[in-house]
């Protein structure tokens, strides 16, 4: 069988160079599938990145991947890529690898490159608000404007920005009572994207422009700027006060006085934050808070915590409006580099109104490249329903004959969508602001229509336009299916295979044997002098436990054991002592006096089932994978390029 099996193989791959020798990009085919050669270099590369390649590494790679190959097309055979479950998790797995190709890439790249420098970077700003929902109409928004502006004036014309701020007609903001508008130190991450870039383009001492944000008008006046402090490791000692009540300032002055003598005096830390804080969340921890940084704190902590130049330095006593601090510098963390900060980067963009940027951007450039043209006869006739159906929303529009909806409305590189599809699309829309006319619903829901068919376009085009992103989906097509059969065939089989486990075990048992063992017991001894009160209390056939109790009577440092059985490679102290049974000499290990005790040597012998029972599983696994292996190359054939491989270089 064995010899059949190697002709029909060698009979497969000669026909190969005569069958597909021709082609100077196919590689490989297994049966009516051909691999190209630029694929196969494309995953060889990526998983032999620093290798040299080879004659002989091209062939053992391709032994895996025939191997691979002739897997997924039994699991195709098999129907496990038409199952629901299969077609449910590749979804998902393609919306996630798909979201890189659907943004502007360069403006992304520019927005991280951005935020990397502002991080470098901390700005200390004060604003005012007026308020304005984001659908608000057109005339509410314009008095908000107005407004902001009036106020922007005052400032110019001479009133200090606190004064304005702080005045009945002045800043919405409910935190304008405590800070007059001082926002504090803050860097990119830390604001809305809008009044980021405001604080960020505004020089130090001057006014911005008014600025929209999700939250209404703001103008900002920048106060300050500085290179950014990082972030630090720090615990605290804090004795809550009652900032109203002098007393209570005061004892707790004393007592965190108190406190800093003891640290001066070399208390340790930790236990005067357990036994004194009145922070009980870090009080337990020894006052150890998390990592923190700019905007995290209130001022004054952070003053006092990056002003500790050296691990371990400890502040004097300090107050903030939550009492008195000692602060402890634990570790420190300067800004990263742009390589190490890139991808924490590129998820908080990804978060922000940044994001929103990078997807407008591309959507401008998919109307470029794609031709997007509206009906506007069709139009017409929607705009006439709507006004007709002025109660439209959430009801359909009624009155648009059947002939109009089956027309082409949006056709998107030469392909059309109907009138239908946008009507339904426009019926099932969640219209947040209902002041707008019927004629504006209509507009704004198209342009929103628009883009969603561009990107759903664009999205269907993924595989065509990038190879890259084409062999990633293989991958995980070809993954998804290799993991479910491969656990059906080798991975639980050979769990749930009870007897092909056993009879497997009971034909290879002298490739799991035990080594020639001992039985032992390994004496760990302070010094000499307990080492000969050991073997005195051995000689009178006093027991473990006894022995343990005598030697430990005044400290539990004296003695210690461990008893086992274990082969002579397991411990190095077996090298130094004689392999025989009985008490071995004095062995000195690290300041301490080793005595090893061999009661009986157990010849070598195999392990049971049990005893090895992963290492045995593990080697049925592989047993089952070969089989299945040989089964799979018996029943497919498949045809090598050996002139292609070879060429890769």
């Amino acid at each position: 069988m064995k010899m059949k099996q190697v002709f029909f193989t060698l009979t497969i791959l000669a026909a190969s160079f005569s069958s597909i020798a021709q082609s100077s990009d196919i590689i490989l085919k297994v049966e009516d599938e051909q691999v190209t050669r630029e694929d196969f270099e494309s995953i060889f590369r990526k998983n032999n990145r620093d290798s040299v390649i080879t004659t002989a590494s091209l062939d053992e790679y391709m032994e895996l991947f025939i191997n691979f190959k002739l897997k997924v097309r039994a699991a195709m055979e098999a129907g496990l890529d038409t199952s629901s479950s299969f077609q449910r998790e590749l979804l998902g797995y393609r919306k996630q690898l798909a979201r890189p190709y659907l943004v502007d890439q360069a403006l992304l790249d520019e927005l991280i490159e951005e935020a990397y420098e502002r991080q470098k970077q901390e700005v200390r700003a004060s604003h005012i608000l007026i308020k304005c929902d984001p659908n608000a109409s057109p005339a509410d928004t314009l008095k908000a404007y107005e407004r902001i502006v009036a106020l922007r004036d005052r400032i110019v014309n001479g009133e200090s920005f606190e004064a304005v701020a702080t005045a009945k007609n002045g800043s919405q903001d409910p935190s304008v009572r405590d800070n007059k508008g001082d926002l504090g130190y803050f860097s990119a991450f830390q604001m809305v994207y809008p009044f980021e870039e405001a604080a960020f383009n505004t020089a130090v001492g001057e006014i911005s422009a008014p600025v929209r944000t999700n939250y209404g008008y703001h103008i900002l006046q920048v106060n300050d700027k500085r290179d950014a402090r990082g972030e630090i490791l720090a615990a605290h000692i804090m004795i809550r006060v009652d900032e109203k009540n002098p007393t209570s300032k005061m004892e707790g002055e004393e007592k965190i006085n108190e406190i800093y003598a003891l640290l001066k005096e070399g208390n340790d830390f930790s236990e005067l934050s357990v036994k004194y804080s009145d922070d009980p969340s870090t009080a337990k921890r020894g006052g150890e808070l998390p990592w923190f940084g700019t905007g995290k704190m209130v001022e004054e902590f952070e003053n006092a915590a990056f002003s500790l130049e050296n691990n371990g330095d400890i502040s004097a006593p300090f107050l903030s409006p939550y009492g008195w601090h000692i602060v402890k510098r634990i570790d420190y963390k300067p800004i990263p580099d742009f390589k190490s900060a890139k991808n924490d980067i590129k998820s908080k963009v990804s978060r922000d109104a940044r994001a929103e940027l990078t997807k407008s951007s591309f959507l401008k450039k998919l109307r470029k490249e794609y031709a997007v043209e509206v009906d506007q006869k069709c139009m017409k006739a929607i705009y006439k329903a709507a006004d007709a159906d002025s109660a439209f929303l959430g009801k359909g529009l009624g009155t648009i004959k059947s002939k109009t909806l089956e027309k082409s409305l949006l056709t998107i590189d030469g392909k059309s969508r109907s009138v239908e599809s946008f009507v339904k699309k426009l019926n099932n829309a969640k219209i947040r602001d209902k002041r707008l006319s019927s004629k504006e619903i209509v507009d704004q829901q198209l342009e929103a229509y628009i883009n969603s068919e561009l990107m759903d376009y664009e999205d269907s085009r993924l595989e065509d336009k990038y190879n890259d992103f084409r062999l990633l989906m293989n991958e995980y097509h070809d993954g998804i299916l290799l993991f479910e059969l491969t656990d059906e065939k080798v991975w639980s089989k050979a769990v749930k295979d009870t007897l092909g486990l056993q009879a497997f075990y009971e034909d290879n048992k002298s490739d799991f044997m035990w080594e020639e063992r001992a039985d032992v017991v390994i004496y760990t001894c302070k010094d000499a002098k307990v080492a000969k009160a050991l073997r005195k209390a051995i000689q009178k056939g006093k027991g473990l436990n006894e022995i343990n109790d005598e030697l430990n009577e005044t400290t539990r440092l004296n003695f210690s054991y461990e008893e086992d059985v274990l082969e002579r490679s397991e411990k190095e102290i077996f090298e130094k002592i004689a392999w025989e049974e009985g008490l071995s000499e004095n062995i000195e290990e690290q300041g301490q006096i080793v005595i090893v005790q061999i009661n009986e040597i157990i010849p070598a012998a195999p392990k049971t089932l049990e005893e090895a029972r992963g290492l045995i599983t593990a080697e049925y696994q592989n047993y089952l994978e070969a089989e299945w292996i040989k089964e799979l190359r018996a029943k497919y054939s498949f045809e090598v390029n050996e002139s292609v491989l070879h060429s890769i270089k």
